[in-house]
C-alpha cells in the first residue's frame, strides 16, 4: 500500500512555503441574485488565486526542490495541456534550473504565452499521449527530470498542503468535494483530510468523458482511456497510475461523474453569484453538488474545492456557447 504520512505532508508545506500563497476560503451563500439550490453549508477552497493560477504549484514546487541539486541542474521535462506546465515552468524559476514542456495543440494561447513568459521551452503535441509519448524521448535523451502532473509521493505530498489548509480554516466539515483528472490533487487532499478528520467524508468528481479514476475502481487497478472528450482539458488524463490511484482508493468515499453541459451550467451559476470566469475543471465540484450530490448535502458542512483557473475570455465564451472544444 502506498503510504502518504503527515511527515512528507509537513515537509512538503516547509520546502514550498516561501514560494505558494495560502489560498483563502469563502462561505458560499445566495447573494440574492441567484436561485440558489443548497441547503447545506458550503465553503469554497479558492486555489484559483494560488500562483500559477492552480493548485498545480504545489506539487509541481515540491517534485522539483526535493531533487538532489545535480538532477537539477540536468534541467525538467513535463506534459500538461497547460496548467501544469504553467506550474513546472514556474518551479524550475524559482530552482534556477530549465523547464522543457509538452503541451497540447489545442492548449489555451494564454496558457502557452504564462510557460514562455516563466522561461520555458514548450512544444506541442496532437493529442495526450503523444504528449506522454514525446517527455519519455526527452526523458530519456536529455537526461531531464520528469515532472508528473498527477502520480508520485512528491505530487501528493505538495497537493495534501492544500486539503490541510482547507481543513484548518473551517474546522468540522462533512464533506469535501474534489475534483479529479489524474488523481494527484484528490490523492493528495484526501489522505489530509483523514488525517485530519477521519469522519469526514471525501467525494472525487471527474468528467464523463475522462472516466479514468471510475474505471480504475471498477477495476481494482489504474485503468486507462482511449480517448478524452471533455471541455474540462485540466482533468483530461488519459490513464491512472499506481501512487495517485492507490491513495485514492484509500482515502476518496465515493466517486461521481459530471457531463460537459453540468459544467457549463456550473460556470454560469459560478460567473452569476461569484463574478468568476473560471475554466470548466475549476467548476467541477459545482457541478458535482448540483447534480449526482443534489438533495444529498442537506444539513451538512460541505468543502468545495475550486481547483484553479487559467482561462482567457475568448476561450471562456466559446465553452460556454458551445463552440469550444467537445462542444
Amino acid at each position: 500500500m502506498t503510504g502518504l504520512t503527515q511527515t512528507l505532508i509537513t515537509q512538503a508545506r516547509e520546502r514550498i512555503a516561501a514560494h505558494v500563497l495560502k489560498t483563502p476560503v469563502w462561505h458560499w451563500r445566495d447573494p440574492g441574485g441567484c436561485d440558489w439550490p443548497v441547503a447545506g453549508e458550503v465553503w469554497i477552497k479558492l486555489e484559483l488565486w494560488q500562483r500559477t493560477g492552480t493548485f498545480k504549484a504545489r506539487g509541481a514546487l515540491n517534485s522539483v526542490l526535493a531533487l538532489p541539486a545535480a538532477r537539477r541542474a540536468a534541467g525538467v521535462v513535463a506534459v500538461s495541456a497547460g496548467n501544469h506546465a504553467i506550474a513546472t515552468a514556474y518551479a524550475a524559476r524559482v530552482a534556477g534550473c530549465h523547464a522543457h514542456v509538452v503541451m497540447l495543440a489545442h492548449s489555451s494561447p494564454k496558457r502557452i504565452e504564462a510557460c514562455r513568459a516563466l522561461g520555458a521551452q514548450v512544444e506541442l503535441a496532437p493529442d495526450v499521449h503523444a504528449a506522454f509519448a514525446r517527455v519519455a524521448e526527452i526523458e530519456a535523451d536529455q537526461g531531464r527530470a520528469l515532472i508528473h502532473p498527477f502520480e508520485g509521493l512528491e505530487v501528493a505530498a505538495g497537493t495534501a498542503t492544500l486539503g490541510e489548509e482547507f481543513m484548518a480554516q473551517v474546522p468540522g466539515l462533512d464533506v469535501v468535494v474534489v475534483p479529479i483528472g489524474g488523481g494527484g490533487l484528490c490523492a493528495g487532499v484526501a489522505a489530509a483530510v483523514k488525517l485530519q478528520a477521519p469522519g469526514c467524508r471525501v467525494i472525487g468528481v471527474e468528467p464523463a468523458g475522462a472516466d479514468t479514476m471510475h474505471r480504475s475502481f471498477a477495476a481494482g487497478c489504474p485503468q486507462g482511456i482511449e480517448r478524452v472528450a471533455t471541455i474540462a482539458d485540466s482533468l483530461g488524463a488519459p490513464f491512472a497510475l499506481p501512487v495517485s490511484f492507490e491513495l485514492c482508493q484509500q482515502h476518496v468515499d465515493e466517486l461521481v461523474l459530471v457531463s460537459d453541459q453540468a459544467l457549463r451550467e456550473a460556470m454560469r451559476l459560478i460567473h452569476a453569484s461569484l463574478a468568476l470566469a473560471v475554466e470548466p475543471a475549476c467548476a467541477a465540484t459545482t457541478a458535482a453538488m448540483l447534480g449526482p450530490l443534489a438533495g444529498r448535502l442537506e444539513g451538512q458542512r460541505v468543502g468545495l474545492v475550486f481547483c484553479g483557473s487559467n482561462i482567457d475570455l475568448a476561450g471562456y465564451h466559446a465553452l460556454l456557447t458551445g463552440s469550444g472544444a467537445h462542444a
